[in-house]
């Protein structure tokens, strides 16, 4: 992966990109509520936390650092995506975006919630 792709992704508004997760899932027939719910296990934030980097229009970067505590588990969440095995992603912002990529495409195929929360 390139800097300027990484570059790029940094500097994407997650609040842009929050929709299309909504859309994504929702056309799957999941919900917005079990997207919240992996958000939240991936980064620590609650509701009220996630709504606040929506409102002021975080980008991917802050989205991440500011993020309460990343799931220690994380690491389990292996694979592909978007060509790249998420788990040798050597940038750590960039692996957190794939991450949740990641997440919110095995919501869409249909995994439980269980095992998407890697428990």
């Amino acid at each position: 992966m390139n800097q300027a792709s990484i570059d790029r992704v940094y500097k994407m508004s997650f609040a842009g990109v929050y929709p299309m997760y909504i859309q994504k899932v929702e056309k799957k027939g999941r919900t917005k509520e079990e997207l919240d719910t992996i958000i939240f296990w991936l980064t620590g934030y609650d509701q009220k936390s996630l709504q606040r980097q929506i409102d002021i229009k975080a980008n991917f970067e802050t989205f991440f650092k500011e993020a309460p505590q990343m799931n220690p588990n994380s690491s389990k969440i292996t694979g592909l995506i978007c060509g790249y095995r998420v788990e040798e992603i050597e940038d750590p912002v960039m692996q957190k975006v794939r991450y949740l990529d990641k997440l919110v495409d095995e919501l869409a195929k249909g995994k439980a919630m269980e095992k998407i929360l890697r428990k």
